[in-house]
């Protein structure tokens, strides 16, 4: 198994990357939380890795810190809930809020995260309430990068579509967004985008 990656990083994309480790490409899942800590193309990377083996595939999950790793761990362990869902789970919300979320089973809080209702939500916070207990909090930060204009509003509108936003909906948060953080990175852009659709 698969449990770390160290390399340089030779293309990214908000929900998935490849990691040239002495000429072999990893194509590993990310989740937004980690992308944001991304480096740039052509620079180092190292990864923590979650090793998903299915019948016809074998996947590689990747994350920044032992604290999305371990919350991903947990949520593919709660019944309904895959690697797919769990990492679009860590794209709506940041780790730490996460952890505080579960550990107070708030509902309303996880039901605005894409892909999550209000049983999903229930069973998680049942679920994980007592296993989030003992998680320590960790900072997560963005690095900057400098797509403009309109280039920026299509790579933030595509990213909230990739993971499940409707365009109108999707749309409307961006320009909001860029409204409020006119010549921020993509990263700053689509967090609040992000913090717009979940109000």
């Amino acid at each position: 198994m698969i449990s770390h990656l160290r390399g340089r990083l030779f293309e990214k994309h908000p929900n998935r990357v490849i990691v040239d480790v002495n000429g072999v490409g990893y194509d590993v899942h990310v989740p937004l939380s980690t992308f944001y800590e991304m480096a740039e193309p052509g620079e180092e990377i190292a990864l923590r890795i979650h090793t998903h083996v299915r019948e016809d595939a074998l996947l590689l999950y990747g994350f920044a810190t032992v604290l999305e790793l371990r919350i991903f761990e947990r949520l593919i362990g709660v019944s309904g809930i895959g690697p797919k869902l769990a990492l679009a789970v860590l794209s709506g919300i940041e780790p730490n809020e996460l952890v505080s979320a579960i550990r107070t089973a708030n509902v309303a809080r996880l039901t605005g995260i894409p892909g999550i209702g209000k049983k999903t939500a229930e069973r998680i916070g049942l679920e994980l309430k007592d296993k989030m207990a003992l998680f320590a909090p960790s900072e997560t930060a963005a690095l900057p990068s400098a797509p403009a204009g309109e280039t920026l509003r299509e790579d933030v509108l595509s990213a909230l579509m990739n993971l499940g936003y409707h365009r109108p909906l999707a749309e409307r948060a961006v320009d909001a967004s860029l409204r409020k953080s006119a010549g921020s990175s993509f990263e700053t852009t689509l967090k609040y985008a992000l913090r717009e659709l979940s109000r």
